[in-house]
């Protein structure tokens, strides 16, 4: 039941994010709220839920390199800066971190508690 759970959560999570980073300049301001607080919590999800033992450090690498990569990339910038696509890719990625990070987190302070169990 969890592992499905997980993975509704994980597609919902990804399939919100690209709509409304595509769709995020005609979507009204509380609705993006309401979105991106959905995105967070089926983020979380997948971070208590879907991320097994096995998986946690190509989680915590990718997942790592992703956020570290389009925050000090500057990528939203950047993309926002191509024209005509530039908004709606710059849209997504910042959705997709808002996903992503929350799930991040959760797993990394999982493998914490297990480390100080040992």
């Amino acid at each position: 039941m969890n592992d499905e759970v997980g993975k509704y959560a994980y597609l919902v999570g990804v399939i919100i994010a690209l709509i409304v980073g595509i769709l995020a300049s005609y979507i009204p301001a509380t609705a993006i709220t309401w979105l991106t607080s959905i995105i967070i919590l089926a983020g979380l999800v997948v971070g208590f839920m879907n991320v097994g033992t096995k998986e946690v450090k190509d989680f915590l690498l990718v997942s790592t390199v992703l956020v570290i990569t389009a925050g000090l990339g500057g990528a939203t910038v950047t993309l926002g800066a191509v024209e005509v696509v530039g908004p709606y890719l710059a849209g997504v990625l910042t959705q997709l971190m808002a996903f992503v990070i929350p799930a991040t987190v959760v797993v990394a302070l999982k493998a914490v508690l297990e480390l100080a169990k040992k």
